[in-house]
Order: C-alpha cells, then structure tokens, then sequence
C-alpha cells in the first residue's frame, strides 16, 4: 500500500471508530488536522446558514467560514431603511453568533480557488485547506450598462442594491428633493437579486412622497415586460398612491439606454427624462471569485446539480445562494436559506456516510406596499427530472390580498431569518 494510500485508510478508520464515517467516497484529507475540514466563502444569509446547520448536524466537522467584512448589512428591509422606518443598525449582523455555534470565522479575501490542490488563496497571498468547497459570492454589478452609469456613477445616481452606504446616500437624496420632484427607479432585464425588491421601493418611496412630498410622483422605467405579483402591485399603486406611480413597460421607453450622472438625466426611446432622484439598478452577474474560478457558464451564473448544490463545472465545489442557477428558485434570502440547508444536508451526509435527503425548497418574498400593509409572494419547490421546479402558485391565495397582517409576518420573518443564519 501506498503512503498516501495508508494515510487515507488510517485516517478512516479513525472516523469508523468514532461512528461517523462509514463511507468517505474516497477522498484524502486536505488538512492535518483529523477532523475534515468545510470551508465556505461568503458570510451572508446563504454561507451563514450553511455554516450554522452543518455544525447542527454534524459537530465533528470544523468549519471556517470567509469573508472580507466583519459585519454584514442585510438587503432584505433594507427599502423600510430607506424611507425611515427602520434603522442601518436593525439591519447590521456581527459574526458573533456563528463564532458562539463552533464557526470560525475569518475576515480575509478570497482571491482564488485551487480544485486540485483543495485550497482557497487568500488576499495577502496565503491558502486555506479544506476537505469540502462551499462557494456563497452573491452578487456584481455590470457597469456600463445603461451607457454612462461607469463604477463612479452610484455615487450621484445610487442603486442601494446592495445595503450599506448607497443605502443611506439614496435616503439623503429623497430627504433633500423639493416637493413636486420626480424619483426615477430604473429596473435591469435579466435575473437579479430580489426580483420584487424595485416594486417594493416603488412603495415605499410613494408612501414617504405622500407624507412628506405629496406633489411628487415615482417613474418605474422597467426593462422587463412583467414583474412578479404585477396584478397586486397595480391595484394597490391606483388604490393607495392614484396617479403617484407610473410604471413604464420596455414597449413604452421603460428600458433606459444612457444615464448623465452629473445632469441626473436618463435616456430611453422615450426620450430624455430629468428627474430630482434616479435610483439606477444595473444588471447582475456572480462574485468575481465565481467568474474567475470557472464556476459561471456562458450565460453568467453558476450551474449547480441541484440536489446537492455541487458545481456541475468545478468539482468538489458547492455553489449556493444568488450566484447559482437554481431552477425556477427566485434569487432571494429565503430561497438562499433553503438551498444553504439542503447543501449542509448533502455535505453532512457525504461524510457521515448516509443518504443525501430529497430535496424540498421553499422560499417567501415580503413586500411592503406602505408602513402599515405587504403582500407575499409564496412558492415551494422540489427537484423533477433533475430541474428545480415549482410545486405551487406564486402565491398562496390567503397570501395575495396586502394586508397589515402581512407586514406583521415580514418583520417576524425578519427575525427568523436572522437566527437561522447568523445565530442572533
């Protein structure tokens, strides 16, 4: 027998003996120490949920998870952030919580992933062995598109799609707009983070107009022909903001094609449109470590197997959370949640030498139409000829009615989210 051969049959029988290991598929471990070793990238609501439910269900593992910020503001509420009704601070998570649950946490930047060698590469020019990948990079924006919205353009035309500083520079621009302005909100084709998030925003900032700026009005120039919960969202903008919002389909000039920063001014087919706020969306595409670590296909996103997340280009890597191509699966923190936990089972039972369970998804958006009422926007989702897809309506029918009942659920949902991914 082989060296490497001996050690790897040691190294299971080691883990025979401790009765977790009856089936190792094969696999040498990267790192010295006896316990095999997951190692995950990206601490949001997707590795953070990974990292907390393979401690759960297997306690033997050790578990590191990366990510070049300490903190992590969460997107979801983060449009009740931007009109006032909820602070930065409610929406800001320390890794505390994981560290208390056996998660290591390490603030550091991955700048690349070493299949073969198993191994992460790290900013300062230093690796991290592990025995299992998990990849959670979220998202990049493309800038340039629309022409003219350059990396230097968020800083007058702010998307806030990601939560933080454009968070709070986008809420001082409505704060010091004089009544009667009008806020822009420019909608990307294509799949991107949150798909109901513009429409919610759209709300929102009408419901702050009407109390604080009530002579001003909201376009929503849209890219797409339909958005999700459409019919919903309509009835309640003529019901509760009549003649405030404007949503402007792609055949209208709802697709804008150039942006003037410094003007404020954005360009369609409609013609040119200046306006006192633009809120600009660009479009979306993996973390740069997916694209340049081979995980993203020609369309841009990562393809998974979908009941264990693995990547069906980069073996031994597991890609979860809004990078991956999940089927029918909406890019959303509760749809991250639930293929964090299904991956976690995967990974879990990998080494413990069990069945990978079915895989049963689930996801639920909240979208809040003004301070006191949301709609939500249901699905579950199974896997059915090797393809995520969807087992029921958009929207159960006691959900599709916006009631205030429903944005007590969002905040409660809130809380929930942030304890099963994060451990507060």
């Amino acid at each position: 027998m082989g060296v490497m051969r001996r050690r790897t049959f040691l190294r299971r029988a080691a883990w025979v003996a401790a009765g977790v290991a009856s089936a190792w598929r094969g696999r040498s471990i990267a790192s010295s120490a006896a316990a095999p070793h997951v190692v995950i990238v990206g601490a949001g609501f997707a590795g953070g949920c990974c990292a907390l439910e393979l401690r759960r269900l297997s306690p033997m593992l050790r578990v590191t998870l990366l990510d070049a910020d300490a903190r992590y503001i969460s997107c979801p509420m983060s449009n009740e952030a931007l009109v006032g009704l909820r602070s930065m601070q409610s929406l800001t998570v320390t890794r505390a919580g994981l560290e208390r649950a056996g998660v290591r946490f390490v603030q550091e930047h991955v700048t690349g992933i070493d299949p073969r060698g198993r191994r992460v590469r790290l900013r300062g020019g230093s690796a991290i062995a592990y025995d299992t990948l998990v990849v959670a990079p979220g998202i990049r924006f493309l800038y340039g598109t629309p022409e003219g919205y350059d990396e230097s353009a968020p800083l007058r035309m702010p998307h806030a799609w990601q939560a933080g500083p454009q968070t709070q520079l986008l809420a001082a621009q409505l704060r010091a707009m004089t009544d009667g302005g009008t806020v822009a909100i420019s909608v990307p084709a294509g799949l991107m983070r949150c798909p109901p998030g513009p429409y919610e925003r759209a709300s929102l900032v009408a419901d702050w107009l009407r109390r604080h700026r009530p002579r001003s009005k909201v376009l929503v120039f849209d890219a797409n022909n339909h958005f999700p919960r459409q019919d919903v969202f309509t009835a309640a903008w003529q019901q509760m903001y009549p003649g405030m919002i404007e949503w402007i389909a792609p055949v209208d000039g709802g697709a804008i094609t150039r942006v003037d920063s410094k003007t404020c001014t954005l360009y369609s087919s409609s013609g040119t449109h200046r306006v006192a706020v633009a809120n600009v969306i660009p479009p979306q595409a993996p973390g740069m470590l997916a694209a340049d670590s081979g995980l993203a296909a020609g369309h841009g996103w990562c393809p998974v197997k979908p009941t264990t997340f693995e990547s069906q280009l980069l073996e031994g890597v597991h890609v979860i959370g809004d990078a991956c191509i999940a089927g029918a699966m909406p890019k959303s923190a509760s749809a991250a949640r639930s293929q964090a936990l299904q991956c976690a089972a995967a990974i879990s039972a990998s080494f413990a030498g069990g069945t990978v369970p079915a895989a049963d998804f689930d996801s639920v958006c909240y979208s809040l139409l003004s301070a006191e009422s949301a709609l939500a926007i249901h699905g579950k989702f199974s896997v059915r000829d090797e393809e995520i897809r969807q087992d029921s309506p958009a929207a159960l029918p006691q959900a599709q009615a916006p009631s205030a009942a429903r944005a007590r659920e969002a905040t409660d949902w809130y809380e929930r989210m942030r304890s099963q991914c994060f451990g507060v």
